[in-house]
């Protein structure tokens, strides 16, 4: 569970790292349909489509099935996450969060040696 959740935020700031190397895209979402289609569909690996604002990552729901959809305004620092029922097409909320404090944090739920012990071994005494 721990490597899950690390895994994700790392996935997380690496998609908001990626996001500074994208240029101004003037289409609109809409025109990415396709691609992201086939990808809720499961036949090609997660999507990320990146806008001229908004990133969207589609990815597998795990046991309860469909499609999770997450959504990153890396100007407000905000990700919304949605889970679509394969069956039904329904469309839900899931979760929303300011992650601007989490981009802030040096460490955490991490394994020894920790990043900042790391530092502090490094630096010459």
């Amino acid at each position: 569970m721990k490597r899950a959740i690390l895994g994700s935020l790392v996935c997380l700031g690496l998609v908001i790292a990626g996001v500074g190397f994208v240029g101004r895209n003037n289409r609109i979402f809409a025109q990415q349909a396709g691609r992201l289609a086939s990808s809720i569909q499961g036949t090609s690996p997660p999507a990320v489509a990146a806008g001229s604002e908004l990133v969207v990552v589609s990815s597998p729901a795990g046991e309860k099935g469909g499609q999770l959809l997450t959504v990153i305004d890396p100007r407000q620092k905000v990700m919304s996450v949605y889970r679509i029922e394969s069956a039904t097409g329904k469309i839900a909320l899931e979760s929303v969060r300011n992650i601007s404090w989490d981009l802030q944090m040096m460490e955490w739920n991490t394994d020894k040696p920790t990043p900042t012990e790391i530092r502090s071994m490094s630096q010459p005494k």
